[in-house]
């Protein structure tokens, strides 16, 4: 039987990964080209970088439900081993796909965090042409957030498939009906 406190527990957690990925992708760093004091050159002035640790936090609430999820399920691969049957077969192939969202999400949030946390040094001696102020581009933590959605999804029903086959393993081995070898009366 799948655990409903560690269900709700890696929900809870996803949905603050999602929040903060979500509220990272408002919070972008802008710029704009400003002229200085001299009026000798331009330079680009960055807004807040809140981004970046929205992003960082996103990023380590997704990996703490994961190692949840693995160790509640010992990685699929230690533990006992789980008879066939077609949860098994379906948390395998979800096993599999948890792992591969898990790290999409993962590296767009690292990116998005990297990416928003660089700022150009560049300064442009006054002329015709603005310095080049750098960006991150819009959409890169909205796909972290997206993919931690699919995520979420996944790991649970994960953990759920997982619990099942856990629970159809006969107890003495498969087609075994009795605990013990029976004693009966030597001669």
């Amino acid at each position: 039987m799948a655990s409903k406190l560690l269900l709700i527990t890696v929900f809870v957690l996803d949905l603050i990964a999602f929040s903060l990925a979500v509220a990272a992708e408002q919070r972008r760093s802008t710029a704009k080209v400003v002229q200085d004091q001299e009026k000798d050159y331009n330079y680009c002035q960055y807004d807040s970088d809140i981004a970046t640790g929205y992003g960082v936090g996103a990023f380590l609430f997704l990996l703490l439900t994961q190692i949840i999820v693995m160790v509640a399920t010992k990685c699929f691969c230690c533990g006992k081993p789980l008879s066939p049957s077609g949860s098994r077969a379906w948390g395998v192939i979800l096993f599999i796909t948890c792992w591969v969202v898990f790290f999409i999400a993962e590296a767009c949030l690292l990116a998005g965090s990297v990416r928003n946390a660089y700022h150009t040094k560049y300064r442009a001696v006054f002329s015709a042409n603005p310095p080049s102020c750098q960006t991150l581009r819009k959409g890169v933590f909205g796909a972290g957030a997206a993919f931690i959605f699919f995520t979420t999804i996944v790991s649970e029903f994960y953990y759920v498939c997982y619990s099942k086959a856990l629970d159809s393993i006969a107890p003495y081995g498969p087609g075994s009906r009795e605990a013990a070898v029976g004693l009966g009366t030597y001669k």
